[in-house]
Formats: structure tokens, C-alpha cells, sequence
């Protein structure tokens, strides 16, 4: 709580100074106590640090990331921006003349950015994989979606960030992917001349890694840990054989062949597209 939160329940000066004396509120910034023991979790000294900050203050940048699921981690000291000029010392504030409404939101409880708004604010900082992971896991959590984040950046043309989020989004898939190899498939492909392919699409009621529609054609990125297992191996093999049945054909490309000859793979990609297509 906030002293003028305590002054506006009707506890005086005197009274807050002696509940801090005999450890019933204890002071976590100037201005901000937590009520009977001090904080402990991470959401809780994010809360004291907004709170810290005044009226109008809200978590952003990389701790709104972590706030949204999309980081794992919290990086210290937590990132407020402000609307004012209070600075509290252990904070990383950002000012602004005037936070937009439409950019800030409550997760947990906590004033914080949107997730649009806190990609948007971390993209100059962030390689492009990294920005379209972090999109995606967004998405995929529910939190945002690429019109949104088209949104917001077209909202703020001059913020640094707006060019990266615009390039990934150049990029993006009609759903969001699910690994960072997936994430760099659709960059991969316009790179290298290949038709962008739908990511995560479903065909005869599986879920691909992505598709080529118009040439019937499944890419699956295998990835050792999640096709390693006996289970895996038969289930793989077994949609194979019903999306063949259905006229769809399937490519299955390493981790370890995209890596070390991604110009060989891109031509055979190349290749294979172009005669399903033509058949």
C-alpha cells in the first residue's frame, strides 16, 4: 500500500511510522509499505515498484515480457514507465509526456503495458528471432495477436521500435508457431524465393508444422527432442500415411540439414514445390 492509501483509510502519520517501528507494515520503496510481511514474490515487488512510481505508472518493457508469460525471467531492477518525473531510486523508469489508454491494461493485478505495446518497446533491443519468438508465444498464450501489434506500431510512427516489429510481421504466418525453428521457416522461404507457407496448419485433422496449399505439401520440422521416441516415430509415420492417402505429400527437414546446407534444402524445396504444382 501506498502512505496515501494508508493517510486516506484514516491512519495517521504517527500511526504508519509506528506500525513500521514494530514490523506490521514494512517499507519497500519511500512511499510504499507491504502489510504485515515484506514482499516476497516476484509479483509483489513488481506491484511496490509501480507503485512506487505515482499515478498513472505502469510495468513495461522486459518485466511487462515476464509479466505476459513471454519471458522466464525477472530481470532486476523491474522497468516502469511513467507519465511524470518521479525517478524512486531501484527502479528503471522511462518517462513519457502521456501514456496512451488504449497501450495499458491489469494482468495479476498489476498496471502494465499491453503485450502489443511491451513487444513494441523491446524491439529495438531485440534480434528479429528472438521478437517473432516472443510474438508467438504471446499469441499462442492468448495475450496478442499480429493486427495488434500492426496496430500499435502504426499508432506510434516515430517509436524505434517500429521498423523491426513491421519486419517480423512482414513474415509473420497465419498462426502462430511454436518453436523458434518454426519461427524461421517463413523468413527462410521468402529469402530464399519460395512461397510463404501457412504455419501450424491442419490437414485431414493433424496439425502440421506448415503447408504449401496450393502444392499439397507438408513441411515438418523434426526436431530431435520431440521426434525421438518410438511413440513419436509411429505417430509420425502413421499421419504421413493418412495425409498421403488424402493426396498430400510430406517433407520432413532436420534441424541439422536447415542448419548446415539451408541453400540445398531451399532447392530442394524449390523443386519439389514447383512439380506438385505443375502435376
Amino acid at each position: 500500500m501506498t502512505r496515501q492509501q494508508l493517510l486516506a483509510l484514516g491512519v495517521k502519520r504517527e500511526a504508519i511510522n509506528y506500525r513500521v517501528k514494530i514490523g506490521r507494515l514494512h517499507r519497500v520503496h519511500r512511499g510504499v509499505y507491504a502489510v504485515g510481511t515484506p514482499p516476497v514474490t516476484p509479483l509483489e515487488r513488481a506491484m511496490a515498484a509501480v507503485l512506487a512510481c505515482g499515478d498513472g505508472a505502469v510495468l513495461s518493457h522486459g518485466s511487462a515480457l515476464t509479466l505476459w508469460g513471454v519471458w522466464k525471467r525477472w530481470d532486476l531492477p523491474f522497468h516502469v514507465t511513467i507519465p511524470g518525473d518521479r525517478r524512486p531510486k531501484g527502479i528503471r523508469v522511462r518517462r513519457v509526456t502521456q501514456l496512451d489508454r488504449r497501450d495499458v491494461t491489469r494482468h495479476q493485478g498489476i498496471p502494465v503495458t499491453t503485450l502489443a505495446r511491451a513487444l513494441l518497446d523491446m524491439a529495438p533491443s531485440m534480434p528479429p528471432k528472438s521478437l517473432t519468438r516472443a510474438m508467438n508465444t504471446g499469441w499462442l498464450n492468448g495475450h496478442v495477436r499480429p493486427s495488434a501489434l500492426a496496430e500499435v506500431a502504426a499508432r506510434h510512427p516515430a517509436h524505434r521500435g517500429r521498423a523491426q516489429v513491421e519486419a517480423v510481421l512482414g513474415v509473420a504466418g497465419e498462426r502462430p508457431t511454436r518453436s523458434g525453428f518454426e519461427d524461421d521457416l517463413p523468413a527462410f522461404c521468402k529469402r530464399h524465393g519460395l512461397p510463404i507457407p501457412q504455419m501450424d496448419a491442419t490437414v485431414c485433422g493433424y496439425e502440421v508444422d506448415a503447408l504449401f496449399p496450393e502444392a499439397k505439401l507438408i513441411v515438418e520440422l523434426d526436431g530431435w527432442p520431440f521426434h525421438s521416441s518410438r511413440t513419436s516415430f509411429e505417430d509420425d509415420r502413421r499421419r504421413d500415411a493418412d495425409t498421403l492417402a488424402a493426396g498430400f505429400g510430406t517433407l520432413r527437414i532436420t534441424r541439422e540439414r536447415y542448419e548446415l546446407d539451408p541453400a540445398g534444402v531451399a532447392a530442394q524445396l524449390r523443386q519439389i514445390v514447383a512439380r506438385r504444382m505443375a502435376a
